[in-house]
């Protein structure tokens, strides 16, 4: 094989993995995870139904794998959102903002997730969840961390006790108190951020999840 069709076979294949991971977030967002098959997953993505088990070794760790692949794409995104900044607070601020409004907007999906997160398996190490984590550790060294290996797990485990909070059937609560408490605890003013009561940028809760999967065709090399 040719260096030039092994680069595009690696490209097919990484965009197939990439409708995976998309369509896994859709239908558990919109059916639950008992209510969603891989059959269901693989028909959403358009891949053959035997694919699914050559990336991941089974449901529960494609749906980990999705919903960190969606966790970590919108702490990014409000992370480097417009404008940009350097500030340890306000980037802490927009972490919690993030997390937390996942909770509220995609609740269904959040309360798989953390259901999952209970199960003999526990995290799914993969490149999804790993950049997740290098996010949230770079957001409390910014915040001028004196000890990041301490600050980080901290910070992790408030952010899905907050989480467990919010997505509990029935009882949840709602995000005002949940990140008072939190902004609190990082003395940070109610007014860093996107506050509950304020729209974020570019709008409300979008339902269209493609920006955050590179989903679409690949580039044909004209060049002979």
């Amino acid at each position: 094989m040719s260096p030039r069709s092994a680069a595009v076979n690696e490209e097919l294949r990484r965009r197939s993995r990439e409708r995976l991971l998309q369509a896994a977030v859709e239908l558990v967002n919109e059916r639950g995870y008992e209510a969603t098959t891989l059959g269901d997953i693989a028909d959403r993505a358009g891949s053959a139904r035997g694919l699914v088990s050559y990336y991941f070794p089974g449901k529960r760790q494609l749906v980990q794998s999705a919903v960190h692949r969606l966790m970590h794409r919108t702490l990014e995104e409000a992370l480097e959102r417009e404008p940009r900044t350097e500030d340890g607070r306000e980037r802490m601020a927009r972490a919690v903002d993030a997390i937390l409004g996942l909770a509220r907007d995609r609740t269904v999906l959040m309360r798989q997730h953390m259901a999952g997160l209970l199960q003999a398996e526990g995290f799914v190490r993969c490149p999804e969840q790993q950049r997740l984590a290098e996010l949230l550790r770079d957001t409390v060294v910014r915040y001028d961390s004196r000890d990041a290996d301490a600050d980080y797990p901290m910070l992790r485990a408030q952010l899905m006790g907050a989480v467990f909070a919010m997505v509990l059937p029935n009882v949840g609560m709602p995000i005002s108190p949940l990140r008072a408490e939190l902004f609190r605890l990082y003395g940070l003013d109610w007014e860093l951020g996107t506050p509950p009561d304020a729209e974020a940028p570019g709008g409300g809760c979008d339902r269209d999840l493609s920006r955050f999967f590179a989903t679409g065709s690949p580039a044909v090399d004209q060049s002979k």
